[in-house]
């Protein structure tokens, strides 16, 4: 997959969740949800758009792609294993937990998150037999 910024990434984990959320996401969905200028999100709509990310209609929707999808469902589900680890295994409270999930997503390589993924699958079937 394409070499992108973790800012990127998480323009692209944004607005898959705002999409699974409302449906239909606008600049200002984004902008809102992330904090941002809208003019900040329309660079980076632009910049995913041409890496083959995203689908922009001017002044409309903004919608991912199938790689889109498929990239932003790898950061979300890299965010949500780790988030789980720190809070649920270590102890790390659930909002520092949350926010370094959110920095950490971006570098941990794609076989430590194997390895966590199985970790946490033997944790759970430890504890249900």
């Amino acid at each position: 997959m394409a070499d992108i910024s973790a800012s990127l990434e998480d323009y692209l984990e944004t607005i898959f969740i705002l999409h699974r959320q409302r449906g239909e996401v606008r600049v200002t969905d984004i902008a809102s949800a992330l904090g941002v200028s809208k003019p900040s999100v329309n660079r980076a709509v632009g910049t995913l758009c041409d890496a083959g990310f995203l689908e922009h209609e001017f002044y409309g929707t903004v919608a991912l792609t199938p790689s889109g999808e498929a990239r932003a469902a790898q950061v979300l589900h890299r965010h949500q294993l780790i988030r789980r680890f720190l809070h649920d295994t270590l102890g790390v409270p659930e909002e520092i937990a949350e926010e370094d999930a959110c920095r950490m997503e971006h570098v941990v390589s794609t076989q430590t998150i194997q390895h966590l993924y199985d970790y946490l699958s033997r944790q759970e079937d430890g504890y249900e037999g």
